[in-house]
């Protein structure tokens, strides 16, 4: 069985946004996270802020490609929804830990929590109706 295949298979809650929907969000989010995260390595490579602020940023970007391999790859809904819960904490660490020097990149970051707040609900959502 192939990866969509066993993905469509799952029970997912009535709400789940269609399957199209992720790809067309994510393009317009890896936009934003590519150019606020880019300042941040950029400023912390300078040594305008430190490479603490910029740490749940790095944090962010390890879990971001994990998430896929594990969700998918490994077939695993509950390290999927390890994954995206520890994603979410790195968000809200990044917001509060750039705010005090960036303001824009923080503000930038918006529509990411958003999303990855839905997406935590849906993952967990699906990891509870799929346990076996």
């Amino acid at each position: 069985m192939n990866t969509s295949s066993w993905y469509e298979e799952l029970i997912k809650p009535s709400w789940a946004p269609p399957t199209w929907l992720f790809g067309t969000v994510w393009s317009v989010l890896y936009i934003l996270i590519f150019i606020s995260f880019s300042a941040v390595f950029y400023q912390a490579i300078n040594g305008k802020i430190s490479w603490t602020v910029a740490l749940p940023f790095i944090l962010n970007i390890i879990l971001n490609i994990a998430f896929s391999p594990l969700q998918f790859g490994l077939r695993n809904n509950l390290l999927g929804a390890i994954d995206i819960v520890l994603l979410l904490a790195t968000i809200i660490w990044a917001i509060f830990a750039i705010w005090p020097s960036m303001k824009w990149v923080a503000l930038m970051q918006m529509p990411y929590l958003i999303w990855v707040c839905i997406a935590t609900v849906l993952q967990l959502s699906i990891t509870y109706l799929n346990w076996k």
